[in-house]
C-alpha cells in the first residue's frame, strides 16, 4: 500500500514537471492591444504575452480584465494584416481556436484593435466587481516591479495606465496620487500623511470656516479633501493640483523636483501658521518635535555651557567625512551623531571659570525624543574634487523596532558644575552638530508630552529618564525611498499600515502590497568599487526618510471610522461623492460623444468657417443639422432648411458623399461609431431657397471649373461640378457646358495638376484619370472663338494668364507716415498737380500717356551730366548739399528728374560718409542690400540712415507699371535703356549709371545670353488703397498689392516708388510675420517667392545700403566690467574705407547717441567673435583688403588709457590676470603687448608688471569665452599652469591672435587654506558671481529653484525672499 502511494505521488509529480517543461518550452505569443472606442483611450497600450495555446476566449477575458470592460461588450480586429488576410473582420469571440491557429504569430508583434461592437460602446465593469486573477497577472507584461525595487519602477519612468483602470479602485483597496509631472515627492508625503493616523484625525477634527479665508488657498483645507477622496474615492489614482495650488504654486512648479524632507519642513511650517489660534495650533511639535542639548564641557574644571535646541528630524551622515567607510546602520549613524570632540590644540575652548583656552569636549545630549521620529539619511553630498553634487548609495541597514533608550545619556545629568544655560530655540539656528540639525521648528516654552529629561532636579531627571528608557521603543512605518541620481530622480513611499501591518508601495497611481524583503532592498549598496565617493550621476534605489511611532498602547490611535467622523467631515464626503458620480456621468456622456471637425462656407461673407461638433451617438441627423446650424451661427444668413450635413474632407477640399435619405439615422452609425479621430470631417452645406442641393455620390471627383475671359483677363469663381475619373475629356466637356452654359466645341480645358502645373486636355478620348484627376480637381476653361485658339499653347495669351493667375500673390503694404516734406516731395517726385494724398490718382499719374515722356536719349544724357555734377561736387565737398544736383534711376518710369526739386536736406554724415567712398568707381553708387538687421534695430533709424534723401542711384530691375516692355518715341522699348548704358559704359565714352549683371547681388535684367528678361515674360503688379480694420495712426495708409511672386524684390520696390515718394534707395521693406515680429527683407535679387497671400508688409523710410556698404553693430569692450560686452550703435561702413576713415565716421554718432566724447587717438576697433576680442585694427587696415567683413557684421570698440602700442601686424596683444593664492583673489586685466611669440618675452612683461621675480613667474591660458571666469577654488589647481613651450603659438596654447587671456600666479605664494566654513561661504559667493555673469558653474549640473510655500496664495508677493 505504502509503495503503490509512493509510486502514484512519484508520477504525479512526474505530469505536473512535464506540463512545467512543456509550458517554458511552448512559444509565447506577445499581443499589443489599442482602445480606439475613446479619445482618451487612443494613446495607450495594453500588452500580453501569451502561451500560443491559449484559446482565444481567453484572449477576450483577459483583455477584458486589463481594460476593464465587460466581456462581450467590445470587438477586437486586427492592427496589422501582415499575418492574415482579413483585416476588417472582428476576430471570432466563440471559436474555440487557439491563438496561433487564429493567425497570431509567436515572436512578433501583433497589433489589435479593440473597437465597438455592433456600433455600441463597450461597457465598463462596475468597480465593485473590478477584481484581478493572478493567472492573468503573469501573463501582463507592463511596469511590473524590478528586481532591487520595492513594488515599483528602478528607474524614473512615468508608468502608462490605461484610462478604464484609472477609474477602478486598486485591489488592495487605497487609492494612488496623480504625478503632475515631477511631484512623487510631493505624493510620498502625503500619502505618509495620510498613513498616520494621528495626523489624519487630527486634520479631520479642525474645521473648516469659508466665511473667514477663502477654500482654493487654504492648505489644511485642501488636505481635508485629499485625505477624504483618499479613503472614500473608488477611483484608482486621484490629482493633487488642487493641493498644490493652495501652496500658491502654478503649473511649472510641477516641472520642478525638490527634496522630500525639505518640502516636510516647509509643509509643516505653513500648517503651523495656518493654524495659528485653533486646536491644532501645536500639532506639529506634539507630534514631531523634539530637543537636544548642545554643549561644550571643560576637562580642567568640569564647567559647562550649554543650550537646548529643538528639531523635527535627525539628519544623518551616511559617511563621515574624509572616510571611505559608510555606517553600516542606523544605530551606528545615531552614536556616531552623540559622540563628542574633543577641542584641543588650536581648536581650545575659552572656559569662562578657568579664564583661560582650555582642552573640552563638545557635543550633542538627546533630552527629548518625539511620538513619531523622522530620521533623514544624508545621501546627497558635494564632491568638491569634482565638484558636483553627487549621492551616497552605501548599503545601511535600518531595524523595524528601534531602541532609542540607548542614546539618553544620563551620567552627565549628575554633575553640579553644569551651570550656564541658554534655551537658544529657533535664534540659535544651524548651531547644531556638524551642522546637521533642522532647527527651523521649535517653540521650546510649550509642553511636551514626550520624555524630557528637563526635570526640577537632577535626581527626578534621573529617575525619570531610568524608569521611561525602557519605553522609549519605536517601529518602523514608512520609508520614503529615492530611486536615481544627485541629478535627479524618482521618490515613492512603502508604508505599513496599523489597521492591518501590511507594508504597501505607494508607487504615484501606482499602490501595491509588499512584504518585508522588498524593505529590505531599500537598505542601499552600489554594485562594484567607486572609490571614495560614487560617481556624481551613479543611479541606485535606497530608503532616504525613515519614520517611525514611538510604540505606546496609551498614545497609539487607529483611523477614525466612518460613525466617529465629525459632522463637518460627513458633510464633505457627501459632497466629494456628489461630485464624483457627476464627473462618472459626465465621463459617461464624453464616451457616447461623436466629436467631429465641422466645415461651412458662409454664405454672405464667403469665408470656411471650422468648429468642432459634439453631437451624442444617438442623436439623428435632422438633430445634428440643427446643432451645427447654432453652432456656425446661422440663423440671421439662412433657413435651417436650406442646410445639410455631408461627408467632407478638408485636406483635399473635397466633397464624398451626401446622407438622402438618412435623416433619422443616429450619427453613430453614420460616423461608425464614437472614435477618437476621424479620417473625415464634416461641412455644413448651405444653398438658396431657389436652388436644389446635389446629390454626391461615393466615388465621384469633384472638379471646380474657373471660367477664363480673355477680353477682360479675369477669372471667375469656381462652379463645383461631380465627375467620374472613367469618363473621357469629350464627356467632361459636354458636363461642363451643360453647367456654364459655354460651347463645348470651342471649349478649351486646362487642368491645374500641381503648382505652375497648367496641362492642357486637347486629347478627347483620354479619360479623366489617365489625365491625372484625383479626389479634388481645379481646371479652367475658356470658350472664344478667338485666333489665341490657333497659337501654341505655351505662347497663347490663355496660357499667360493662367501662369500670372497661379503666380499672383496679394500683399497688404503699409505706407509710412507721411512726415511734413513728404507731401511735396511726393508731388514733385509724382510731377503732377498740387493734390497727390490719392493713390489711386498717383497710380493713374504714374501710368500716364506714353506721349508725354522724354526720349531715351534725352534721361540718360540729362542723368549722366548730373552724375558727373555729383561726382565732382562730393570729391571737392565745397558745395552745400544743393541736392539739385542728385538723380535718381526712376526717369524711365514716366518721371521727369524727380529729385531735381528735392529739399537740400541731406545729413552731413550721409555726406561725409559718400566722400569716403571712391566716387571714381561707378560700382560703389550701385544699390544693393548686402546685410540682414536685426529686427531690435529696424524700429529706430540711426544717424546714417535718418537723412533718406542723401543723394544714391538706384539700378534695380527696370520694372514698368503697365506689366509690359514700354514703347519709347526712338523705337525701342524699356528695356533697350539698359543695354544702352552698357554698352555706352564700355565704350567709355560716358561715365553711365551702373548696370544690374555686373554685381551678384542685385537682379540683373538680362540672361546670360544678353536676352531681355522682360521680353520673356512680364512682371504683373497692380495696387489699390486699401483700408485696414485694424487701429492704425492716423496719416497711415495701406495699400492692397497684386503681385507676380516672381518678381525680385528690387523691382517691387521700384513699383513701391510713386506710393512712398521717396526713391527705392531711400526705404526699406519689412515682412510682418504672425507674431507681429518685422525682419528686413535685404536681398534684392531674390524674388517674393517664400512670400504667400495676405502677408504683410511694413515700409519703413531710411537710406538703404549702397553696393559695397555693411551694417555694422558696434559694441564696447570693457574688460574689467561684469558684463564686458555692451552694445552701443549701428554703423555702415565701406568697401576700400581705412580703419581710420570708419573711426571718423563714429566720432560723431558716439557723441551723439552714445554720449561718449573721445578723440580718434583714444580708442581702437577690434575683431569681434561672439564675445571674445580678435585681432586689433590698426589704423591703416583697408575693409574687404585686410579686413574681411560681411553682412551682419559686429565690431569691438576699446577706449584705451594711453597711447596705442599696437603699431604692427607682427605685435600680440594679450590680456594677463594676476591669480594671487595666498589671498584667494583674482587682480583686474592688463594689456600685454609682445613683439614675437616668444615665452620667455611673456614672462619678462608680466615680472614687469607685477614685480614678480622671473624664474617665479608661472602662467596658463585661460579658458572658455572671455573673460574665461573661472571659480577661486578651481584654478589653482585646475588650470594648465606653465606649459612646457617656448613659444605661444604651439600646442597646448595656440595663441596665434590678439586677445587671448593669461592668467599668472609667483609660484613660491603658498594657497590660503580654508575652513569648512570659509570654503562653504566662497562656494556660495562664487556660485553666485559665476551665474550672474552666465558662465558655468561646474560644481551644479541644474540650477534649482527654492522650494516655497506662499500662504496667501499669492506667490508675487514674497519673491525676494527665501
Amino acid at each position: 500500500m505504502f509503495w503503490s502511494c509512493r509510486q502514484s505521488i512519484f508520477a504525479e509529480m512526474k505530469k505536473k514537471f512535464a506540463q512545467v517543461e512543456s509550458a517554458a518550452e511552448e512559444p509565447r505569443v506577445l499581443c499589443i492591444i489599442q482602445d480606439t472606442t475613446n479619445s482618451k483611450t487612443v494613446n495607450e497600450r495594453v500588452t500580453l504575452n501569451l502561451p500560443a495555446s491559449t484559446p482565444l476566449k481567453r484572449l477576450f477575458e483577459d483583455v477584458a480584465s486589463k481594460v476593464g470592460y465587460v466581456n462581450g461588450t467590445f470587438d477586437l480586429m486586427w492592427g496589422n494584416g501582415d499575418n492574415v488576410t482579413d483585416t476588417q473582420t472582428p476576430i471570432d469571440q466563440k471559436s474555440d481556436k487557439t491563438i496561433l491557429d487564429a493567425g497570431f504569430e509567436p515572436g512578433k508583434k501583433n497589433f489589435l484593435h479593440l473597437t465597438d461592437k455592433d456600433g455600441e460602446q463597450p461597457h465598463v465593469m462596475p468597480e465593485e466587481s473590478s477584481t484581478t486573477d493572478d493567472s492573468v497577472q503573469d501573463r501582463f507584461i507592463g511596469p511590473l516591479p524590478r528586481e532591487g525595487s520595492a513594488g515599483c519602477t528602478n528607474d524614473y519612468v512615468s508608468q502608462s495606465y490605461s484610462y478604464s483602470s484609472v477609474l477602478s479602485k486598486s485591489e488592495t483597496g487605497y487609492v494612488g496620487l496623480v504625478n503632475q509631472a515631477m511631484t512623487c515627492y510631493l505624493n510620498s508625503l502625503l500619502q505618509t500623511l495620510f498613513m498616520t493616523p494621528e495626523f489624519r484625525n487630527a486634520l479631520y477634527k479642525w474645521e473648516f470656516e469659508e466665511s473667514e479665508e477663502d477654500p482654493v488657498t487654504s492648505i489644511p483645507y485642501q488636505l481635508q479633501r485629499l485625505f477624504v477622496l483618499l479613503q472614500t474615492s473608488k477611483k484608482r489614482a486621484i490629482e493633487t493640483t488642487d493641493v498644490t495650488r493652495s501652496f500658491g504654486w502654478d503649473s511649472s512648479e510641477a516641472w520642478q523636483q525638490h527634496d522630500v524632507q525639505e518640502l516636510c519642513r516647509v509643509m509643516f511650517d505653513a500648517l503651523e501658521q495656518k493654524w495659528k489660534q485653533t486646536e491644532q495650533a501645536d500639532l506639529i511639535n506634539q507630534l514631531y518635535q523634539g530637543k537636544l542639548k548642545d554643549y561644550v564641557r571643560c576637562l580642567e574644571c568640569g564647567y559647562e555651557g550649554w543650550r537646548i535646541d529643538t528639531y523635527l528630524d535627525i539628519p544623518l551622515v551616511i559617511r563621515p567625512y574624509g572616510s571611505s567607510q559608510a555606517f553600516a546602520s542606523v544605530e551606528e549613524a545615531l552614536h556616531a551623531f552623540i559622540q563628542p570632540e574633543i577641542l584641543d590644540g588650536p581648536n581650545q575652548y575659552f572656559c569662562e571659570r578657568c579664564k583661560k583656552k582650555c582642552d573640552a569636549r563638545k557635543g550633542l545630549r538627546f533630552l527629548h525624543f518625539p511620538y513619531l521620529l523622522t530620521l533623514q539619511l544624508k545621501r546627497f553630498d558635494f564632491d568638491y574634487t569634482t565638484m558636483h553634487r553627487i549621492k551616497l548609495n552605501d548599503r545601511m541597514t535600518f531595524p523595524e523596532e528601534l531602541d532609542m533608550s540607548v542614546f539618553i545619556d544620563v551620567e552627565d545629568e549628575k554633575s553640579p558644575q553644569t551651570e550656564s544655560c541658554t534655551d537658544s530655540g529657533a535664534e540659535n539656528e544651524g548651531s547644531c552638530h556638524s551642522d546637521q540639525m533642522s532647527n527651523d521648528f521649535s517653540n521650546d516654552d510649550g509642553v511636551d508630552e514626550g520624555i524630557c529629561l528637563e526635570s526640577n532636579s537632577a535626581a527626578e531627571r534621573i529617575s525619570k529618564a531610568g524608569s521611561e528608557k525602557s519605553s522609549l521603543l519605536y517601529e518602523l512605518f514608512s520609508v520614503m525611498v529615492h530611486s536615481g541620481s544627485a541629478a535627479g530622480g524618482h521618490y515613492y513611499a512603502c508604508i505599513k499600515s496599523f489597521s492591518d501591518d501590511q507594508w504597501y508601495s505607494f508607487n504615484d497611481q501606482h499602490v501595491s502590497k509588499i512584504t518585508q524583503e522588498d524593505i529590505k532592498k531599500t537598505y542601499g549598496g552600489s554594485s562594484g568599487s567607486r572609490g571614495y565617493y560614487s560617481s556624481a550621476f551613479a543611479s541606485s534605489t535606497n530608503a532616504y526618510m525613515l519614520i517611525y511611532r514611538l510604540k505606546d498602547p496609551m498614545r497609539n490611535a487607529k483611523f477614525l471610522e466612518a460613525h466617529e467622523y465629525p459632522e463637518h467631515i460627513k458633510q464633505l464626503v457627501q459632497k466629494e461623492r456628489e461630485l464624483e458620480e457627476q464627473e462618472k456621468r459626465q465621463r459617461e456622456i464624453e464616451r457616447n460623444t461623436c466629436k467631429i471637425k465641422l466645415f461651412c462656407m458662409h454664405p454672405a461673407k464667403q469665408i470656411m468657417m471650422e468648429n468642432k461638433l459634439e453631437v451624442h451617438k444617438d442623436r439623428t441627423l435632422k438633430e445634428a443639422v440643427e446643432i451645427a446650424y447654432k453652432l456656425m451661427d446661422l440663423e440671421e444668413a439662412v433657413p435651417l432648411d436650406c442646410c445639410r450635413l455631408v461627408k467632407y474632407d478638408e485636406f483635399h477640399d473635397y466633397l464624398e458623399r451626401s446622407y438622402e435619405g438618412e435623416e433619422d439615422t443616429p450619427m453613430g452609425l453614420l460616423l461608425g461609431g464614437v472614435k477618437s479621430t476621424y479620417m473625415f470631417d464634416l461641412l455644413l452645406e448651405t444653398r438658396r431657397p431657389d436652388q436644389i442641393f446635389q446629390c454626391y455620390k461615393p466615388g465621384e471627383v469633384m472638379v471646380k471649373v474657373h471660367v477664363v475671359d480673355l477680353k477682360t483677363e479675369s477669372v471667375a469663381s469656381p462652379i463645383s461640378v461631380r465627375a467620374y475619373l472613367n469618363q473621357t475629356v469629350s464627356e467632361f466637356k459636354q458636363l461642363i457646358s451643360k453647367a456654364t452654359h459655354l460651347p463645348a466645341d470651342t471649349m478649351r480645358v486646362v487642368l491645374e495638376r500641381c503648382y505652375n502645373d497648367l496641362r492642357l486636355l486637347n486629347v478627347s478620348s483620354k479619360t479623366l484619370k489617365a489625365e491625372g484627376f484625383f479626389r479634388s480637381n481645379k481646371v479652367f476653361i475658356e470658350s472664344s472663338e478667338s485666333l489665341d485658339h490657333h497659337v501654341a499653347y505655351t505662347d497663347s495669351h490663355l496660357w499667360k494668364l493662367l501662369d500670372r493667375h497661379a503666380n499672383t500673390i496679394r500683399l497688404y503694404v503699409s505706407l509710412p507716415e507721411q512726415s511734413p516734406g513728404s507731401q511735396f516731395r511726393r508731388a514733385v517726385y509724382l510731377k503732377s498737380s498740387g493734390d497727390s494724398g490719392n493713390l489711386d490718382e498717383a497710380c493713374e499719374r504714374v501710368k500716364g500717356p506714353v506721349g508725354n515722356m522724354k526720349s531715351v536719349e534725352a534721361i540718360l544724357e540729362e542723368s549722366t551730366e548730373k552724375l558727373k555734377s555729383l561726382s565732382l561736387q562730393q570729391q571737392q565737398e565745397g558745395d552745400n548739399g544743393d541736392s539739385s544736383k542728385s538723380t535718381e534711376a526712376s526717369d524711365f518710369e514716366n518721371i521727369e528728374s524727380p529729385l531735381n526739386e528735392i529739399d537740400s536736406s541731406a545729413s552731413a554724415e550721409n555726406r561725409e560718409l559718400e566722400n569716403q567712398i571712391q566716387i571714381s568707381d561707378p560700382e560703389n553708387l550701385q544699390s544693393e542690400e548686402r546685410s540682414d538687421s536685426d529686427v531690435n534695430n529696424d524700429r529706430s533709424t540711426s544717424s546714417v540712415d535718418s537723412d533718406i534723401l542723401s543723394s544714391s542711384h538706384s539700378s534695380d530691375t527696370l520694372c514698368n507699371v503697365d506689366n509690359a516692355p514700354l514703347p519709347l518715341a526712338n523705337g525701342l522699348d524699356s528695356h533697350s535703356i539698359t543695354s544702352s548704358r552698357r554698352s555706352k559704359a564700355n565704350q567709355g565714352k560716358k561715365e553711365t549709371w551702373d548696370t544690374a549683371e555686373e554685381d551678384s547681388g542685385t537682379d540683373s535684367e538680362y540672361d546670360e545670353s544678353g536676352k531681355s528678361r522682360g521680353e520673356a515674360q512680364y512682371m504683373y503688379f497692380k495696387s489699390e488703397p486699401y483700408t485696414t480694420d485694424e487701429g492704425s495712426g492716423e496719416g497711415q495708409k495701406w495699400l492692397m498689392v497684386h503681385v507676380d511672386k516672381r518678381i525680385t524684390l528690387s523691382a517691387f520696390k521700384q513699383h513701391l516708388e510713386p506710393f512712398v515718394g521717396v526713391p527705392s534707395s531711400h526705404f526699406k521693406v519689412f515682412r510682418v510675420y504672425a507674431s507681429n515680429q518685422e525682419f528686413e527683407s535685404v536681398r534684392l535679387n531674390e524674388t517674393l517667392s517664400s512670400f504667400s497671400d495676405d502677408n504683410k508688409i511694413t515700409i519703413r523710410l531710411g537710406r538703404a545700403l549702397k553696393k559695397g556698404e555693411y551694417r555694422v553693430k558696434v559694441y564696447q569692450l570693457l574688460v574689467n566690467e561684469p558684463e564686458p560686452c555692451k552694445f552701443l550703435l549701428d554703423a555702415v561702413f565701406a568697401k576700400g574705407m581705412t580703419v581710420r576713415q570708419s573711426k571718423e565716421e563714429l566720432l560723431p554718432q558716439l557723441r551723439e547717441q552714445c554720449g561718449l566724447d573721445l578723440t580718434i587717438d583714444r580708442f581702437r576697433l577690434r575683431k569681434k567673435t561672439w564675445k571674445n576680442p580678435g585681432t586689433v585694427f590698426l589704423d591703416y587696415h583697408i575693409y574687404e583688403e585686410d579686413i574681411n567683413i560681411s553682412s551682419n557684421w559686429e565690431v569691438f570698440l576699446e577706449i584705451l588709457e594711453g597711447v596705442e602700442k599696437m603699431k604692427s601686424m607682427s605685435q600680440l596683444a594679450v590680456l594677463s590676470r594676476r591669480w594671487r593664492p595666498s589671498e584667494m583673489k583674482l587682480d583686474s586685466f592688463q594689456e600685454v603687448v609682445l613683439e614675437s611669440s616668444s615665452v620667455e618675452e611673456l614672462k619678462e612683461k608680466l615680472s614687469e608688471i607685477s614685480g614678480i621675480p622671473l624664474e617665479n613667474i608661472e602662467f596658463a591660458k585661460g579658458r572658455g569665452t572671455f573673460p574665461c571666469d573661472i571659480s577661486i577654488l578651481e584654478i589653482h589647481q585646475d588650470l594648465d599652469w606653465n606649459p612646457k613651450v617656448s613659444t605661444l603659438n604651439v600646442w597646448p596654447l595656440y595663441i596665434c591672435d590678439d586677445g587671448a587671456v593669461i592668467f599668472y600666479r609667483d609660484k613660491t605664494e603658498e594657497l590660503m587654506e580654508l575652513t569648512d566654513e570659509q570654503r562653504n561661504e566662497l562656494m556660495k559667493k562664487e556660485s553666485s558671481r559665476l551665474q550672474k555673469t552666465g558662465h558655468r558653474v561646474t560644481y551644479s549640473p541644474r540650477k534649482e529653484k527654492a522650494l516655497k510655500i506662499y500662504l496667501d496664495g499669492a506667490p508675487n508677493k514674497d519673491l525676494t525672499q527665501d
